[in-house]
């Protein structure tokens, strides 16, 4: 049934996809989102695939008189959690700024939830929970071991969630550990467009292709994989926002907190995935290899058979799909959202 949600985060990169597939089924939804990494851009670009009108509250969650107000002047069902920041390199420099942020943000937006009598909550948390393990593909089950703040927060959050599910028994959550989400929507008119220099492969690959910057440092070629560069499950931005809708279907099925990995089952190397990108941009993308990123892993690859049996959930996007989409739509805002299209 139709439902208002509110969306944390929803000028981001995910937040913005999400947007789109939850108009697409009919939800009506409300975002609430800073810009600190996203742009009131993507916000537009959104009502005008949706066709419908999209209410934005331009605030920080950790300021509670700002989110008492938002959820006041909505009647909100349940809430799709994404505002946080989410760099693993960036948060080994500001761990402090990290936690604040992503810990912060998630207590006051509990605390408003509980305060109004929002009980239904999806999180979006990471796989970077899993940290470094030898084991590979990683299921739910697996002990997590985070090796950077970016990672902990995640994980504190989860940890957090779950202390306030046993509190407020009423209270039904699912977290979804996405891997690596990656590409755009179809369309070319939302993507991932980060201010600043990009912190993430993909859209440092992207701007290197229509040369807003000049080559792609690859951290590490001496990793225990095949080429020696990092293994990542790399997802369809598309595939991650279904599985956050579909998820929002399913909080009813139980109360308490539920963990689901979002993921190929399949993982490529950073190598791999530049020869791919380069094939949908028809020309090779410069890159320099530079020394290890301090909190990264060699490979981290998801097992998603538990959403499947429990939704019947899967990807249907391959790497070739994601990289064609991301050039896409790099190719029709060669300077991010504030560009006109040149195609």
């Amino acid at each position: 049934m139709p439902q208002t949600v509110l969306v944390t985060g929803g000028a981001g990169f995910i937040g913005s996809h999400t947007c789109v597939e939850l108009l697409k089924h009919g939800h009506e939804v409300i975002v609430v989102d800073n810009f600190s990494n996203s742009s009131p851009g993507a916000v537009e670009a959104v009502q005008k695939l949706a066709g419908r009108p999209l209410p934005l509250h331009e605030a920080d969650l950790r300021d509670r008189a700002a989110l008492d107000a938002i959820f006041a002047e909505h009647e909100i069902d349940a809430v799709i959690h994404f505002a946080a920041k989410k760099a693993v390199g960036e948060s080994m420099k500001i761990p402090l700024e990290y936690f604040d942020t992503n810990i912060g943000g998630t207590i006051a937006l509990l605390r408003a939830m509980n305060d109004h009598g929002v009980r239904r909550l999806v999180f979006s948390s990471s796989c970077s929970v899993y940290g470094e393990t030898p084991k590979v593909p990683l299921n739910e089950d697996d002990p997590a071991a985070p090796t950077n703040p970016y990672a902990r927060t995640k994980h504190i959050c989860e940890q957090l969630l779950g202390d306030a599910c046993a509190r407020y028994p009423e209270l039904s959550v699912i977290a979804l550990r996405y891997f690596n989400p990656i590409g755009a929507h179809p369309s070319g008119e939302i993507g991932e467009d980060p201010n600043g220099v990009p912190n993430n492969v993909l859209p440092y690959m992207a701007q290197v292709a229509v040369g807003r910057l000049a080559e792609l440092p690859v951290f590490g070629d001496d990793y225990p994989t095949p080429d020696g560069t990092g293994v990542r499950d790399y997802i369809h931005v598309v595939d991650v926002a279904d599985g956050h809708r579909v998820a929002l279907d399913h909080l009813d099925d139980e109360r308490g907190l539920r963990v689901f990995n979002l993921g190929t089952g399949s993982g490529a190397s950073v190598l791999e995935l530049m020869a791919e990108f380069a094939s949908a941009v028809g020309a090779p993308i410069p890159y320099r290899v530079e020394a290890r990123r301090p909190g990264d892993v060699p490979a981290l690859i998801a097992d998603a058979g538990r959403v499947e049996r429990a939704w019947g959930w899967r990807t249907t996007r391959d790497l070739a799909a994601m990289c064609a989409d991301a050039w896409h739509f790099q190719r029709l805002h060669p300077t991010g959202y504030s560009a006109s299209p040149t195609v």
